[in-house]
């Protein structure tokens, strides 16, 4: 079975994060699946809502696939990692058409980003924000990143999240604005077809535009941040947490 359900349900293009034994986590291909699903929700005139979720009810999505980065050699391998994840997360928040993250369990790492890059998230009390980056793998962000955070949380949220290793609950996220709607799992569905019934109603080049201005907001004056990238994916500190966390191992912190 794919590991990225993409399907048009009316005016509705569903995509489903589909490796539920794996909470979901981004391969290289799905994280491309995404990009393409973009694309369609934006080719295709008959499509005004995309609306994004994980399979079997414990993530969204828990990361990218942590063996990937075992192949990686160097801080020029994590520039192109998140050039090639911003890429995506670039076109999710282009997408002309609004955008809805359907959150339950784990949403964490590549799974925050890419429900921050949504217009809109509801979630369940059971559902967990973060990237406890500084916990297990010692990598760092893109600055695109760091920006969709603070935007979102704010920098002191932010910089909470990140340096403790903190998981948000949904009722912290939904207090802070990052969770639009927070309802319990029976009630989700109907929550949802009523988030997607008011969104279908309402007029798409005012709303594209709202979203358009608040991107455009976000993104000015961004600066680059890749000798951070190259600094921290090229570390012995990432080198060696890598197959730790694999082998599901403690990592001795170097800072170097």
């Amino acid at each position: 079975m794919s590991e990225l359900l993409v399907t048009a349900d009316g005016p509705v293009l569903r995509v489903v994060f589909n490796r539920p034994g794996q909470h979901n986590a981004l391969t290289w291909a799905m994280w491309d699946g995404l990009h393409d699903a973009c694309e369609r929700a934006d080719d295709d005139p008959g499509i005004k809502l995309l609306v994004l979720s994980g399979a079997g009810g414990r993530a969204f999505v828990a990361g990218t696939d942590i063996s990937q980065f075992a192949t990686f050699g160097g801080g020029e391998d994590g520039i192109a990692y998140e050039a090639k994840v911003q890429r995506v997360i670039d076109r999710l928040e282009r997408v002309k058409v609004p955008t809805v993250a359907v959150v339950q369990g784990y949403c964490v790492g590549g799974g925050l980003v890419v429900a921050a890059a949504c217009d809109l998230r509801l979630a369940v009390p059971g559902a967990r924000f973060g990237a406890p980056i500084a916990r297990t793998l010692g990598n760092c962000l893109s600055m695109n990143t760091y920006s969709l955070l603070v935007h979102h949380l704010g920098p002191a949220r932010t910089l909470d999240m990140l340096l403790r290793a903190r998981m948000y609950t949904a009722e912290e996220a939904h207090a802070a604005g990052f969770v639009a709607e927070l309802c319990e799992p029976d009630d989700l569905p109907a929550r949802q077809a009523e988030t997607e019934e008011r969104l279908l109603s309402h007029a798409p080049l005012s709303m594209w535009a709202a979203k358009e201005a608040v991107r455009r907001l976000r993104v000015a004056n961004l600066p680059d941040a890749d000798d951070l990238v190259a600094a921290v994916f090229g570390s012995a500190d990432f080198h060696a947490a890598v197959p730790a966390f694999l082998a599901k191992e403690k990592v001795t912190w170097q800072g170097r």
